[in-house]
């Protein structure tokens, strides 16, 4: 008996090899036939017949027909065992010559692991029990020009970014990785539901602006031919989805790509996908508490339960979510400082020195950008259980409304969930003067070098002095919710293909 796997390396005589087997079947044989049409996936059969016994299944004879990629070959001489994997999963396949219709076992024997074949057969069990395939005829519909990963270890291990660069592969050999993105793609679902049935209508907004507006980041900058003009990709979709709560549509969201020229990390990648949504006649309370629902629902929906393990740890969400200030949170980190010491210029200026923040930070003359700089830096990566910080100090918060009792606050949260910030919401600001205000503080930061300040919108502007009723709005990154759901280290393992430099 002969048990061949799937390999790693590929010479060019193997790929000499299956390039002369396939011209070999062209001679007599449509190479690459698309009249095959399958009656059944792999999962259904099990669970189907999971129940029937092996004389049941004698009796039914039932007749399936089903296709996918050979991942395992088994040669036992006058038989075979071949392992084919289809999109639901993997079944086996059992070929007999006595049982072929057209009694030609050795084309079985010439196929190669990664063909595609069709499968007409017979379910039956095996000697040792095993639901399988009896086949009466099987069909190469594609044939493998290249040997695939081993597919008991997948890609390798040492060179991550193989993986990235050959999604394709990384999906063919890893359970895992193909379970990530359904969860994923189940995440997506159940918030498009949660919204729905809460009244949000889901819309599309322009992914090119005239202006890069609705957060603090570097834009990619493209230029339009016809209109001769520069254009941002999107940076977030914020001021446009306000400007459909300013025309009425009082509950709104989206599923939306956006594009930061910013650093490449385990939790960054250019191009990614938030989640926004905004309420009128709502305050950044009621979206933390609305948070807190959609989590816990998304938890018990996807595992049938509200406690996530996430890189060896535990994260409870059925327990109400922990709700710090910026200045608490620093405060319950760092002991060692005083609430004085964190509202003194002079003295957050030596804190930031004395962790070696950047030289701009040092020299800072704002309490609230010192503070927040503080929370960053010995804070964030130690928010493991969910933990909503509030209280923003209004400099790092262009966008949101001033607390009623502290305007150097802003009415803000930011969710952090093992170490990461996962969501961003606050009470907008519709007070227009304000915001023009805040607009022009914005648009001198970025004349004196700030790349990732606002521009000045003049138009959203006039959509505000037309009235933005009360609203609170916010942000959920779907790829880090999706590291969270599937106990995934870095971003670039939830994003099919994320961005890398080329090979060459």
């Amino acid at each position: 008996m002969t048990d061949e796997t799937l390999t790693n390396p590929i010479s060019d005589d193997v790929f000499a090899q299956r390039r002369n087997k396939l011209a070999q079947w062209r001679e007599t044989n449509q190479a690459y036939p698309n009249q095959f049409r399958r009656n059944t996936l792999a999962s259904e059969v099990f669970t189907t017949y999971e129940q029937q016994t092996a004389e049941s299944l004698a009796q039914t004879n039932q007749p399936v027909c089903l296709a996918g990629r050979i991942l395992l070959k088994r040669d036992m001489g006058k038989s075979l065992f071949l392992d084919i994997q289809d999109m639901s999963g993997k079944i086996q396949v059992y070929v007999k010559k006595e049982n072929l219709l057209d009694g030609s076992i050795e084309a079985v024997k010439n196929l190669d692991l990664g063909d595609i074949v069709g499968v007409y057969g017979y379910v039956f069990r095996t000697k040792t029990n095993q639901l399988s395939i009896k086949a009466e005829r099987l069909e190469l519909l594609t044939k493998s020009l290249r040997p695939l990963p081993d597919k008991f270890h997948g890609l390798s291990t040492s060179d991550k970014e193989q993986r990235y660069r050959q999604r394709y592969l990384d999906l063919m050999t890893d359970e895992k990785t193909q379970q990530t993105f359904r969860i994923r793609s189940q995440l997506v679902q159940e918030i498009r539901q949660f919204l729905n049935e809460r009244g949000f209508l889901e819309v599309e907004t322009p992914m090119m602006h005239a202006l890069p507006g609705g957060a603090l980041a570097r834009p990619f900058v493209t230029h339009h031919n016809t209109l001769d003009m520069e254009l941002f990709l999107r940076v977030a979709p914020e001021l446009h989805l306000k400007r459909l709560v300013v025309g009425g549509i009082e509950k709104v969201y989206e599923i939306n790509r956006n594009f930061r020229n910013e650093g490449i990390s385990t939790r960054h990648n250019p191009e990614f996908t938030m989640l926004e949504f905004y309420q009128a006649y709502a305050d950044y309370h009621d979206l933390m508490d609305l948070t807190e629902q959609l989590l816990r629902q998304l938890a018990q929906t996807i595992f049938n339960k509200a406690k996530i393990d996430y890189q060896g740890e535990t994260i409870d969400l059925s327990k109400p979510f922990q709700r710090l200030s910026v200045l608490e949170a620093i405060h319950a980190f760092n002991p060692q400082w005083s609430l004085e010491e964190l509202t003194t210029l002079s003295s957050l200026q030596a804190i930031a020195q004395m962790l070696k923040l950047k030289p701009e930070v040092v020299q800072s003359q704002s309490i609230g950008k010192l503070q927040f700089a503080l929370f960053e830096e010995t804070v964030e990566e130690k928010l493991k259980e969910p933990t909503f910080i509030t209280e923003h100090p209004i400099e790092v918060s262009p966008l949101a409304r001033r607390n009623s009792q502290n305007p150097n606050l802003a009415d803000r949260f930011e969710l952090y969930i093992a170490g990461r910030e996962l969501a961003n919401g606050f009470s907008e600001l519709n007070d227009p003067e304000d915001q023009a205000a805040r607009f022009a503080e914005q648009s001198r930061a970025k004349m004196a070098g700030d790349e990732e300040a606002m521009p000045y919108d003049k138009d959203y502007i006039v959509a505000l002095e037309y009235g933005l009723p009360p609203t609170a709005g916010e942000g959920i990154g779907i790829d880090r919710l999706t590291m969270l759901f599937t106990d995934a280290p870095s971003i670039r393992d939830v994003i099919l293909f994320p961005l890398l430099r080329p090979e060459d």
